[in-house]
């Protein structure tokens, strides 16, 4: 009991990096119309915001060098610094007053996303136990679902208004005003005042950040790794610098096998979910015609609902067949997509049924099995380096397609529904590559399931 406590209390700490990734996500998101107007940016230049972020190539370089890291100084030292750089990055971000800066602080955040999310999925899975391995993977993906539901609310209380008939802006508009007159001696009008409601937002980022940095940092490093790394310590002949473990991984058959496996199932899905998760407000503006409170609203609703699906994913995950459940949530999201591209985005039915299918399928999400199996299927000396690898690839890749996405989609969403089919073959992909080659790992321990791939010679 005493252990089923601490590893929720660990779980609950980590997942602020949950929080702080899809928070960063959808911080930008949020506000990237008033940053456009502010800047008079292009949809190529949303474009290069997207694909530069903590959705994509950000993420991928701080991952790449965060699960070696994790692997060599231990799941612990990522804890101790790798807030102090988030908390850089958000700071750039409020402190924008050109493209460049806000590019840079979109980077920098990023990279800390990237370096903290293999080491955060594999720290709970190493301090769960076997029977609640999957519901600490779940609660950390509701916090991947808290972070966007608080920062779209934040975002829609302060949004200005747009112009629309019908659109007075956000309640609390009047103490954006009251700040940015502070800050700028009134100076502060039209585009440049209104994009002040995006700076706060970025501010309670950083807050949130610092929070976690002060949780994450006193946290017990990981028995397992520990273990690992004293027996390493007694085989002289291993190298043990900090990518040692690169060739090991790419000269090991059923490590490349799982790396294939996770990185296809995650990628076809994370081409979808990237795009959605940076550009579904400007999306609902542009293409749906939806004021930008009402964009941000309308997207704070779906992430309630994704919540509570992530909760009750988290009750069954353990207890059901879990190829079926992912079988079920892919699923979910393919009928959302060919409802969407039938119906229309323009339609308020159509958005309202897109919204409510499109959540239930991020409750029961792609990313929480990739998480949960992409932490079993690996030895625990070179987990967090195996999710680098796969999680720079997946979201470098989502890079290059959120800059040929914009292309696609256009100025004002003339090419939506061609999109839209695009995203619907993508789910189907990872939706047969996820359920007929899904691992046969629940009810093990990860040691059991290391020795059962592995053998004796890991």
């Amino acid at each position: 009991m005493g252990k089923n406590k601490g590893s929720l209390k660990s779980t609950i700490a980590v997942s602020l990096t949950n929080y702080l990734d899809a928070g960063a996500i959808v911080a930008g998101a949020s506000g990237l119309t008033l940053w456009q107007n502010y800047l008079d940016l292009s949809e190529a230049h949303l474009g290069w915001l997207n694909a530069i972020s903590a959705n994509c190539l950000g993420a991928a370089i701080g991952a790449i060098f965060g699960g070696f890291l994790a692997d060599k100084y231990g799941r612990k030292a990522i804890y101790t610094y790798n807030m102090l750089v988030y908390m850089l990055g958000v700071a750039i971000v409020m402190l924008s007053v050109n493209f460049p800066t806000l590019l840079l602080g979109f980077l920098v955040t990023g990279i800390s996303v990237g370096v903290g999310v293999p080491a955060s999925w594999t720290y709970i899975s190493e301090s769960s136990e076997t029977a609640n391995r999957g519901r600490n993977i779940c609660i950390s993906q509701m916090a991947w679902g808290i972070g966007p539901l608080i920062i779209l609310i934040i975002g829609a209380l302060l949004a200005p208004a747009t112009g629309g008939a019908d659109d007075n802006g956000g309640v609390l508009f009047p103490f954006v005003e009251y700040v940015a007159n502070l800050i700028t001696g009134g100076e502060a009008q039209g585009a440049a005042l209104n994009v002040f409601s995006s700076r706060i937002v970025f501010a309670s980022l950083f807050i949130v950040a610092f929070i976690a940095w002060q949780l994450q940092r006193r946290l017990d490093e990981s028995a397992e790794w520990k273990a690992a790394k004293a027996a390493e310590a007694q085989d002289e002949t291993k190298k043990h610098g900090v990518f040692s473990s690169f060739g090991d991984l790419f000269s090991n058959k059923v490590c490349v096998r799982s790396m294939l496996f996770l990185a296809g199932m995650y990628l076809t899905w994370n081409l979808v979910c990237s795009v959605m998760g940076f550009f579904q407000p400007h999306i609902y503006e542009t293409a749906g015609g939806l004021s930008n409170a009402m964009a941000n609203m309308f997207a704070a609703g779906q992430w309630v609902v994704i919540i509570i699906m992530t909760f009750v994913c988290s009750l069954i995950i353990d207890h059901v067949n879990q190829r079926v459940l992912f079988a079920i949530g892919v699923s979910m999201g393919v009928l959302a997509w060919l409802i969407i591209v039938t119906i229309g985005i323009n339609s308020m039915t159509g958005l309202v049924i897109f919204t409510l299918m499109w959540a239930i399928q991020a409750g029961i999400s792609v990313q929480t099995f990739y998480a949960l199996w992409a932490s079993e299927l690996f030895p625990a000396k070179y987990r967090a380096a195996a999710q680098g690898i796969m999680f720079f690839i997946v979201r470098g890749v989502s890079a290059v397609w959120g800059l040929y996405f914009v292309h696609i989609y256009g100025e004002n969403g003339e090419g939506f529904t061609i999109a839209g089919y695009i995203m619907m073959a993508f789910f189907i992909i990872s939706l047969i590559i996820g359920t007929v080659w899904a691992p046969k790992t629940q009810g093990k321990t990860l040691e059991q399931i290391t020795k059962e791939r592995y053998g004796d010679n890991i």
